[in-house]
């Protein structure tokens, strides 16, 4: 209790609770991964909060848990892998500190969600480019830190994008600002001086901020980052191709990228459009499913400021060349999905309830980085998984986005079941493990790894845990930061 008292010192007796119903909360999520009951929840206002609140574990070797979004939660990440840890919920941290239209910027703390941060933007002529559909209570930060895929490749220079930088406390205690927010000055004085905190690069020749993506929190708690938007379009004209063949469809998703004539691209399977697009459950998925091909593209082309309409004719007229040349039709409508509905619901947080959760009630996404020359038989490996398992195959949801330029792609697998039944569980919960050795085999590269299947994926390296565990003994020489996840 007197552990308790000190937090409540620190962060207000009002933002410290340890009842039996928040606990339970904050023990599981959505995901695989067992349960285990935090000490408290603690809930700091600002980084000096956080700062006091490290150094307050490491004086007492107490185990803190990040957490940003809120429930659901799905990946494991957020739940603590030992007994008495303290979980550090930042979500209402809900600055959005600036908006920077000229330089395309934006700069805000980890409590803020796509569904507040979008308006904010918009307000200025700009927008996200976004992870397809996120929850609405899905941190803007806690996102960017999980290198979640955006759904514009074109604007995706870098596999950290549009992250830019970040100021995080240390496991140490010790609080950095990386790329040009590192200095020199103050952030403010580097206002004054028209410095936007973009650069995502240094302090130095070293990129610090990959020490902290995708680290689940082990390193340390980010306060505030600053991330890149994009223009606001004038005027849009969205398409979607259906096809059975996936690689057509992929060839032509290799020029609109390459000529950088779209703004949106991806394919998905019918499972997963028809997730996506039904209004009425559980009827109106299966009549939606029943009027799609097996694979739909979808593309947007978009005008800006100076010439919109011309722009877009222009382009249209460049992908009408390419796609007569390979015998694929681009239509506003495909059985009863339209571009221009698809392009509004891809262009904010899913509704309610989350469109993963809306088919059977949970679903567990497998998912890795590819290329697309091996990208055909990741699907059949998957799918002969799935069916050897006894999952029903055309129940299986399929992502496929083009990332960084379109040089390569994120691939994702969506398992839908329900919760309630054990058989449908402990299956797909097994396939979540069998698979990845697999996948891996056949050129799959899973650079996101969570729950049970982080050490077979993280331990084929033994150089890479090594140089991992030195890196966190610098950082977080003490363990404090969310301990026993990845190699950890």
């Amino acid at each position: 209790m007197a552990n308790n008292e000190d937090l409540k010192k620190i962060v207000g007796s009002k933002n410290v609770l340890d009842d039996e119903e928040t606990l339970e909360e904050y023990s599981r999520d959505i995901s695989f991964v067992l349960p285990v009951r935090p000490r408290c929840v603690v809930k700091p206002k600002d980084a000096a909060e956080v700062q006091k609140l490290v150094k307050w574990a490491n004086e007492r070797l107490s185990p803190l848990v990040p957490v940003s979004s809120g429930a659901p939660h799905f990946r494991g990440d957020t739940i603590p892998g030992i007994g008495g840890a303290v979980i550090v919920d930042l979500s209402g941290m809900k600055k959005v500190i600036r908006v920077d239209r000229f330089h395309r910027v934006a700069m805000v703390e980890p409590g803020v969600t796509f569904g507040e941060l979008i308006p904010a933007v918009a307000k200025e002529g700009l927008r996200l480019n976004l992870p397809l559909l996120p929850r609405k209570s899905k941190s803007v930060i806690g996102s960017m830190l999980e290198r979640e895929p955006v759904i514009m490749p074109k604007y995706h220079w870098d596999i950290s994008d549009p992250l830019a930088c970040v100021e995080v406390i240390f496991g140490n205690g010790e609080m950095f600002r990386t790329g040009a927010a590192a200095g020199p000055g103050t952030i403010e004085e580097q206002w004054a001086a028209g410095g936007a905190q973009k650069t995502p690069y240094g302090p130095g020749p070293a990129a610090w901020y990959r020490l902290i993506q995708g680290a689940q929190g082990t390193m340390g708690i980010v306060t505030w980052a600053s991330l890149r938007c994009e223009l606001l379009p004038s005027v849009e004209e969205p398409f979607l191709v259906g096809s059975s063949q996936l690689d057509k469809l992929f060839e032509l998703v290799h020029w609109l990228v390459r000529l950088r004539l779209v703004n949106e691209c991806f394919v998905i399977n019918n499972s997963n459009l028809a997730a996506i697009m039904a209004k009425k459950w559980p009827t109106d998925y299966q009549d939606l499913k029943d009027t799609l091909p097996p694979w739909v593209l979808f593309f947007n082309v978009a005008g800006y400021d100076y010439f919109p309409e011309e722009r877009v004719s222009s382009q249209i007229k460049g992908i009408s060349d390419i796609t007569k040349r390979m015998g694929v039709e681009p239509l506003g409508a495909i059985g009863r999905v339209s571009a221009l509905e698809l392009l509004k619901v891809v262009n904010r947080p899913s509704g309610e309830p989350y469109w993963k959760l809306r088919c059977q009630g949970a679903c567990h996404d497998i998912f890795f980085v590819t290329i697309y020359d091996k990208l055909p038989e990741l699907i059949r490996t998957m799918y002969d998984a799935v069916d050897e398992a006894g999952y029903p195959a055309s129940d299986m949801g399929v992502y496929l986005q083009p990332i960084v330029q379109g040089t390569n792609l994120h691939c994702e697998f969506n398992l839908f079941y329900d919760p309630e039944n054990p058989s449908q569980s402990e299956r797909v919960r097994e396939l979540a493990i069998s698979t990845v050795n697999d996948l891996m085999a056949k050129g799959a590269f899973f650079s996101r790894p969570y729950g049970e299947s982080s050490p077979i994926i993280i331990n084929r390296d033994a150089a890479t845990v090594t140089a991992l565990k030195k890196v966190k003994s610098i950082l977080d020489p003490n363990n404090v930061m969310n301990p026993v996840k990845l190699c950890f």
